[in-house]
């Protein structure tokens, strides 16, 4: 049995066991309890990028007098930084080991999403009217129309938020990649706009429980 297949029988078997509870909709609770699974099995990783977070935070002091050391030599200024961090073990780039953890996932569902292969008749079921193997642009008004509006809602929602705490959180004199990285938040609006209803609300659901969870380990 192919990975996709496994994957469509997977999220079929919970849908049936779903289905007393949620109905037509049983295939789109599938969809966001195997999410939260997911996601719940990569949290030992979004711990350690928090810690990582941290640590930069940390040396936002020494950062600062770096900028002030080099300040006429902004090559000299970007490796000092660049060796501070590996000194003291804080990638610019920890934050984002949960996402690039779970890319294979997303990737494997957007075929099984986009193609049907290995999802039986799963793509037949709905979430509020909405097909779970439509996107968007097919339905654009009614009562399916409302649940992209929503869901495109929610996603800008947490994007703006994810956007605004990373920007707080970039330390003076780090690298042009990690500038950019907030950006990066935004992304998720445009990959919902291009894939299938089911794949957006993996997406949607997995951006939510980043927001939540990393909100809580800000504490």
């Amino acid at each position: 049995m192919s990975l996709f297949s496994s994957l469509g029988s997977l999220l079929t078997t919970m849908a049936d066991g779903l289905d007393p509870l949620f109905g037509p909709s049983a295939a789109a609770a599938a969809i966001i309890l195997f999410t939260l699974c997911v996601r719940a099995a990569l949290h030992p990783l979004a711990r350690a990028a928090v810690r990582g977070e941290k640590a930069r935070a940390a040396l936002a002091p020494k950062i600062t007098e770096l900028s002030r050391t080099h300040r006429d030599d902004p090559e000299r200024m970007r490796r000092a930084v660049a060796e501070l961090q590996t000194k003291e073990g804080a990638s610019p780039l920890a934050g984002c080991l949960p996402t690039l953890a779970q890319l294979p996932v997303f990737f494997v569902m957007y075929h099984v999403f986009s193609t049907g292969s290995g999802a039986g008749d799963l793509l037949d079921h709905t979430l509020a009217g909405a097909p779970l193997g439509q996107h968007w642009g097919g339905v654009l008004s009614g009562g399916p129309g409302l649940v992209y509006l929503g869901l495109f809602a929610l996603l800008a929602a947490v994007a703006t938020w994810t956007y605004l705490r990373a920007r707080k959180a970039t330390v003076p004199g780090a690298p042009g990649v990690a500038r950019a990285l907030p950006l990066l938040s935004f992304g998720t609006l445009v990959t919902a706009a291009v894939v299938p209803l089911a794949a957006a609300l993996y997406l949607a659901t997995s951006t939510t429980w980043t927001a939540v969870e990393r909100a809580l380990l800000h504490r």
